[in-house]
């Protein structure tokens, strides 16, 4: 569907629709929403209400107004929903998890998440300064667009109880969203009353494109590189890094993985590996982050009020 009317056909597709409700008329099966952040509820909602099952890029919104309410849609009526955090499906980032799980350097104590890229070398063929990523009202900034990591640390070690947070913009690059976001995690408490601290390095600045996990354990320590899916291990009283596993992905393995992943999902009837609610809970960390860097004070996420978590 596209947003204006056009006799041009896309290469690959049977045709196109300007309007939800032609989209809606033609009783799709399946969609896939990505559009503008901003404008993924309202368009999914419809889609939802229609019965039509939904893959909603990253984020699920830009904000959490609407989004219990497309959730709680598409469980009444039973299709599926999954939030695109494609991350999920490379092989390394789940080596590293099965490996961190399997107490390979025994109990986490610490972790250091950061991704970095200059954000005009992301789409070298398009203007930075009108791409979704650059304007508050597409759902722009750091925080919104490098989301993935915040996923993915939920994932690998359980909920987070507490942010701390400064968002901010430190270049000089034509945007009105913050390029860079700090983030110190507080994860549940353990049994024992142990609590994981993480940071997250979020930005749109950095010339060496960086995307890295480090766990510190207390029998070594474990390194996930995003970007050669090289994970490896540092032992106690080693002085060297040794390769546990290696998989070079290309750019579009894991949207494939994920793709069929999600077909799966609705031929069979399965529960996605990444659900509306995982995106929605992303989304409870990005609103705390925002207020904890509003308010300059640490976040807990449990404490949101619903009026606020509508605010956006």
């Amino acid at each position: 569907m596209r947003h204006q009317a056009s006799t041009s056909i896309p290469e690959g597709a049977d045709g196109s629709f300007s309007s939800m409700e032609e989209a809606i008329q033609f009783a799709p099966h399946l969609a896939v929403i990505a559009n503008p952040a901003t404008y993924h509820i309202p368009v999914a909602q419809q889609l939802a209400e229609a019965g039509v099952h939904l893959l909603v890029e990253k984020p699920l919104s830009a904000s959490l107004e609407g989004v219990e309410h497309l959730i709680d849609t598409c469980r009444v009526i039973g299709t599926v929903l999954m939030t695109g955090y494609n991350l999920r499906f490379l092989p390394s980032l789940q080596r590293f998890r099965d490996l961190l799980l399997d107490h390979a350097i025994g109990r986490v104590i610490s972790v250091r998440c950061e991704i970095g890229q200059f954000l005009p070398s992301w789409r070298p063929d398009t203007d930075y300064r009108y791409s979704a990523s650059a304007l508050q009202k597409l759902g722009g900034g750091a925080l919104l667009e490098l989301s993935h990591e915040l996923d993915y640390l939920r994932w690998i070690f359980g909920e987070v109880d507490w942010v701390k947070a400064t968002l901010s913009k430190q270049s000089n690059l034509e945007i009105d969203v913050e390029d860079t976001a700090h983030l110190i995690l507080g994860f549940d408490a353990e049994a024992d009353g142990s609590q994981l601290i993480g940071t997250v390095n979020l930005d749109f600045i950095r010339h060496d494109t960086i995307r890295q996990c480090t766990a510190i354990g207390e029998n070594g320590t474990l390194r996930w590189n995003g970007l050669t899916g090289q994970v490896k291990k540092f032992e106690v009283g080693g002085n060297e890094w040794s390769e546990l596993f290696h998989n070079q992905h290309q750019r579009d393995d894991s949207y494939l993985a994920e793709w069929k992943h999600y077909l799966s999902c609705i031929n069979e009837k399965n529960i996605p590996l990444t659900t509306g609610e995982d995106g929605l809970k992303v989304l409870d960390i990005i609103h705390a982050a925002r207020q904890s860097s509003k308010l300059d004070k640490q976040i807990k996420i449990n404490k949101l009020k619903v009026e606020g978590k509508n605010s956006g």
